[in-house]
């Protein structure tokens, strides 16, 4: 009888690892936080070095070489933080003897990577239209609709980060003059607190 019910438990476990993408690690939340905050503190590095005040409560017109070396910045960021993510997830899911690739991680990855792509395309097309104010906030918009969007395959968690992030980039789109604050606790802080959730329930 007891063998019977590991038997259950066992078949149960390997459906719903079937049909969610149950390997995200904590880790990785804490280390893309942790690369999006040394990325504000870089940009503000930029901003007092070509003697913007980013709370001057004025808008603010970059140069051509200013807007270069944040669109770098943001570049190495984003390529740090995927970088981060995959290494943990892919160490975790080593750990736990987990295929890296299924049809599960498939349609995750689909459903996260539509909104990001054309979020991606708005936020290019806001920089080439010289609407800068407006990137901050598309990006967390896009951002949280992506996680919303993929929640299904995952932790339950992902869906809240992504409603959180949906609402502070909507905030942002009202209070233009505080985009990367908004940046910094949409992709900083409240992915470092999400990490150490994840991390403290599942790993």
């Amino acid at each position: 009888m007891e063998n019977y019910k590991e038997d259950i438990q066992h078949i149960r476990k390997m459906m719903e690892r079937s049909s969610q993408f149950l390997s995200l690690s904590g880790l990785s939340g804490i280390g893309a936080g942790s690369v999006a905050l040394l990325c504000i503190l870089i940009v503000f590095y930029i901003f007092q070095k070509h003697e913007i005040d980013y709370f001057d409560g004025n808008p603010n017109y970059y140069s051509g070489e200013v807007i270069t070396k944040l669109m770098v910045v943001a570049l190495i960021t984003i390529l740090l933080a995927v970088f981060v993510a995959l290494y943990f997830t892919v160490k975790k899911l080593k750990k736990s003897n987990t295929p890296l690739y299924n049809a599960s991680t498939k349609k995750f990855l689909i459903s996260l990577g539509l909104p990001l792509v054309a979020g991606g395309i708005f936020c290019i097309a806001l920089t080439y239209n010289l609407q800068f104010y407006m990137v901050a906030p598309s990006m967390l918009i896009f951002y949280g609709l992506a996680l919303v969007n993929a929640s299904k395959y995952t932790q339950e968690e992902i869906y809240w980060l992504g409603v959180l992030e949906l609402v502070l980039g909507l905030l942002a789109a009202f209070f233009v003059g505080y985009g990367l604050i908004f940046w910094a606790v949409g992709f900083g802080f409240l992915h470092i607190l999400y990490g150490i959730i994840i991390h403290r329930k599942y790993n």
